[in-house]
């Protein structure tokens, strides 16, 4: 271990800090990759900068307060494994993330069924889905893909996706039809009590 670092942790921890205080203390430095607005707790972040926050703007996302994760965070939260057939080469892949409402959760949100989530993605690209479906499907944010963190510019750095292949119902689909309620490239949530 390295001894700064566990100078600085013994010193937060006798200072009466939780380890998820520490944990978020460690991500300070992090760069925000996923930020959770909305029906959410305090927040670690303030409101949208209209001069610095620019796809926000652009996308035309607006919000008091947010919950953001940097990808330490979202890791240190505990792991799931999917391996669904995926529609762009129709072949089994290994995902492993945090599940969508362990995320939620952290942010501070009370994810009860009738929650909905609109999720973006860089490109704009925003389904919403009921927090009723994510628990159903079982939906995680992936941050690896065949054991490897995803880059930005493929399907990552985080996706929002659950594995089809397990649901009769969408293995009756065609795979270009499962993954609608999918958005790669995740970036921002936004939660809305029904």
């Amino acid at each position: 271990m390295n001894k700064r670092h566990f100078l600085s942790v013994a010193a937060l921890g006798g200072a009466g800090f939780s380890l998820s205080t520490q944990a978020e203390a460690a991500n300070v430095t992090s760069p925000a990759l996923l930020t959770v607005t909305g029906a959410i707790g305090k927040g670690n972040r303030g409101p949208l900068d209209t001069a610095l926050d620019q796809m926000m703007v652009k996308q035309k996302i607006a919000f008091d307060r947010a919950h953001t994760f940097g990808f330490g965070a979202l890791t240190a939260l505990p792991a799931v494994t999917i391996k669904p057939t995926l529609e762009y080469d129709n072949k089994v892949h290994v995902l492993r993330g945090p599940l969508l409402s362990d995320v939620l959760k952290a942010a501070g949100a009370n994810p009860a069924d009738g929650v909905t989530l609109t999720m973006r993605a860089v490109d704009g690209y925003s389904p919403t889905i009921t927090m009723a479906d994510v628990r159903k499907y079982r939906f995680i944010v992936a941050t690896h893909l065949d054991g490897k963190p995803m880059p930005l510019g493929g399907l990552g750095p985080l996706w929002a996706i659950y594995d089809a292949d397990r649901f009769p119902e969408m293995v009756a689909k065609k795979v270009t039809e499962r993954f609608a309620l999918c958005p790669w490239a995740l970036y921002h949530i936004d939660v809305s009590k029904a």
